[in-house]
């Protein structure tokens, strides 16, 4: 169970990511919705930050004692 809330917790840090840097929201492209979105400066840097720390966070699959397999 952990490593499933792991894993979405870093799909929806890379898709921030991609808000951030791009303005393009990839869940909303793939299930339906506006995929480009318009935010300020400091909003997309937030947000690359949250996709930075989801890419940090690949790591713990690796780290036995991080997620509870």
């Amino acid at each position: 169970m952990a490593r499933l809330a792991l894993t979405l917790v870093i799909i929806g840090a890379l898709n921030w990511l991609l808000v951030g840097l791009f303005e393009w929201d990839l869940v909303a492209a793939l299930f339906g919705g506006d995929s480009h979105r318009v935010s300020s400066g400091v909003s997309r840097v937030v947000y690359s930050l949250v996709g930075i720390a989801g890419l940090y966070c690949i790591r713990f699959y690796v780290d036995d004692n991080a997620v509870a397999k």
